[in-house]
This record gives C-alpha cells, structure tokens and sequence, in this order.
C-alpha cells in the first residue's frame, strides 16, 4: 500500500476518522487504534515480516527495561550490545548477506580462484533498515540515560510501528516521539493545513516529479546507454539523482504530513 495509491486514499481518511470521533474517550483507545491500523498498513505489504516486527519491537522493548535495571555497568554494556548484534544480524542476512557473497566470490575470481557466491533466496522485509535503526535509536537513548524506557509493551509498540513512517522513514528518534505519546493531543486549524500542504507537497515530488523522471528519460537511458549520446548520459545521471531525491524526499513529506493529521510532530 503506497501513500499515493487509491488503497491508501481510503484507509487514511478511515483511520482519521476513528482516531479522532470514535476512539477518542482515552488515550490508550486512540493509541491501540493506531498500532492495529499500522500493522494491517504493513501486512499489505507481507503478512509474514510482521513477525520480524513484532520480535524486533520485543526484544528491544526487553532490551530497555533490562539496561535501565541493571546497576553493573558490564550488564548494561551487554544488554546494549546484545541488541545491536541482533538487529544489525538481521539487517545483514536480509539486506547486505547476497551483496557481499556476491563481492567475495567475485574478489576471489580475479585473483585466480573459482568460486561461487553463497546467495540466500530470502525477499527484502519492507521497511527494514527505518524500524531497525530506529529501534536502535531508542536503546542507545536508554543506554545513554537521555531516555527513561517505556514501562509499558503497548507504547513501544506504538512507537516502532506507527505507520506513517514505518516502511519509508524519516527515523524518528525515540526522546522527541516517545513523550509525545503520552500527552493530550490537539488537532488545530494551522495543523490541518501544514498537514495537507506537507502531503500534496509529498505527492507532487513523488508521483508528479520522480516517477515522471523516471519512467520518461531515467530509465529509457540507462536500459540502453548506447543508445543515446554522452550528453544524453549524463543528464540522465543527474535526473537520477533529482528521481531518488524526490522520491525519499516525497515520502518523508508525506509521513510528517500524515502523523501532523494524527497529533505528532
């Protein structure tokens, strides 16, 4: 579910107005909403990484209380590593193992041995590298003693999954999120604006600009370089450059937009 699709265009207003004329009586109802809406937002994606979210929302959420717990600084040190380890392991099998298999094979090649890359046929977890560096965020800010943990499951699950920026970003750091949650939230005129002029913003970028580079000239030239003249190169070369701006740029227009329509900055 893309933020500038037809799907997307029916689950926001749906989920706005729940979140705020129905589920407003508390504010654990309106957070509960939102973490139930998230991880349906990501089980569109794929059902089956939601398991990956949820251990790694778990397991640093475990992480936090048990650094903040421990009195000896060897046990704080290993609580923090231990989390590090884990998520950067999981990043690395996911994302980066076939990439740099794939390299040594190739380094071994060229000096004169055979060799084959080790590749594992696993599909890219949405989102992966945002939720993991920031749930990392949230740890080294405990460690740290800028951020005094969660006490309960549910904020931090709150935290890591809130959708709006959960498969693209922008990282939010957890001492400038967290607080937020617990306080009472109040949705003004200026920020109803500000959100709508942040997500036509987004969109424009995104669907107007990047796709448009891309599907237009980008891609055209880089298919079949050959084809075109140096000049034409390397144009496309600084159009791909504007595409991928725009593109992560677009997203994180929309993401600050969207939470502005929820109450977090």
């Amino acid at each position: 579910m893309f933020f500038n699709s037809l799907a997307f265009a029916i689950f926001l207003p749906l989920v706005f107005f729940l979140y705020w004329f129905v589920f407003n009586k508390t504010k654990n109802t309106q957070n509960a909403l939102l973490i139930l809406a998230s991880y349906y937002f990501y089980s569109c994606w794929d059902w089956r990484f939601l398991f990956l979210l949820v251990f790694s929302t778990f397991l640093d959420y475990y992480t936090g209380i048990q650094i903040e717990k421990s009195t000896n600084e060897k046990a704080r040190k290993f609580w923090f590593w231990l989390s590090v380890i884990v998520n950067l392991g999981f990043l690395g099998v996911f994302k980066y193992f076939n990439f740099f298999s794939a390299s040594f094979a190739q380094l071994l090649t060229s000096v004169g041995f055979k060799a084959s890359p080790i590749l594992l046929d696993v599909i890219l977890p949405v989102g992966i590298s945002f939720y993991t560096f920031q749930s990392m965020s949230y740890v080294t800010d405990v460690y740290r003693r800028e951020l005094e943990p969660t006490q309960k499951a549910i904020d931090y699950l709150f935290y890591l999954s809130f959708f709006p920026q959960l498969v693209a970003g922008p990282i939010v750091r957890a001492s400038e999120f967290i607080p937020q949650i617990y306080q009472k939230l109040n949705l003004s005129r200026e920020d109803i604006n500000s959100a709508l002029f942040f997500i036509m913003g987004g969109v424009l970028k995104k669907a107007v600009i990047s796709d448009y580079i891309s599907l237009n000239f980008v891609d055209r030239v880089f298919d079949a370089p050959n084809s075109y003249s140096a000049f034409e190169n390397w144009m496309a070369a600084y159009g791909y450059a504007i595409q991928i701006y725009c593109d992560f740029s677009g997203y994180s227009d929309m993401a600050i937009g969207i939470a502005l329509l929820l109450g977090f900055k």
